[in-house]
């Protein structure tokens, strides 16, 4: 049996997290999907599983929203990125922001990619399935 590859999600639209869960299983990959819902329940949870010397159940691939309580999502990948032990991991921007200053920031700060979310259903699991087609078959990740 292969092993899943273990994707995080974190945001704060519990309709877009369980949309893009369903499209990943519509395009059938060998997937572990968590959320969560805020920049800050992202940190708290990466730096537990390092904490617990979990290190094989860090996430291979981080789903970032940026619009989020609490801690946005740049403000989580700024912090991520500083993290020696947190900082390989590969980190997708997932947003609705077609704003120039958010691509440019998130890339800036170390984002693997900017994807923005897409209007509709068949859409959203195409790209789900680009996603998973790219960050599972083609690219070996350092975690």
């Amino acid at each position: 049996m292969e092993t899943p590859f273990r994707i995080l999600i974190a945001d704060d639209d519990a309709d877009d997290i369980q949309l893009t869960k369903e499209c990943f299983v519509e395009n059938e990959f060998p997937i572990d999907v968590n959320d969560v819902q805020d920049g800050q329940l992202l940190l708290e949870h990466l730096k537990k599983l390092v904490l617990q010397h979990e290190r094989d159940q860090l996430p291979q691939l981080i789903l970032l929203d940026l619009n989020m309580p609490r801690k946005t999502g740049l403000e989580a990948l700024r912090e991520l990125k500083a993290d020696t032990q947190l900082c390989r991991i590969p980190v997708i921007i997932f947003s609705t922001s077609k704003a120039q200053r958010d691509i440019d920031k998130a890339y800036e700060l170390g984002a693997s990619c900017f994807v923005n979310k897409p209007n509709t259903l068949e859409e959203w699991c195409d790209k789900m399935g680009k996603l998973g087609k790219f960050w599972i078959d083609c690219v070996k990740v350092a975690v």
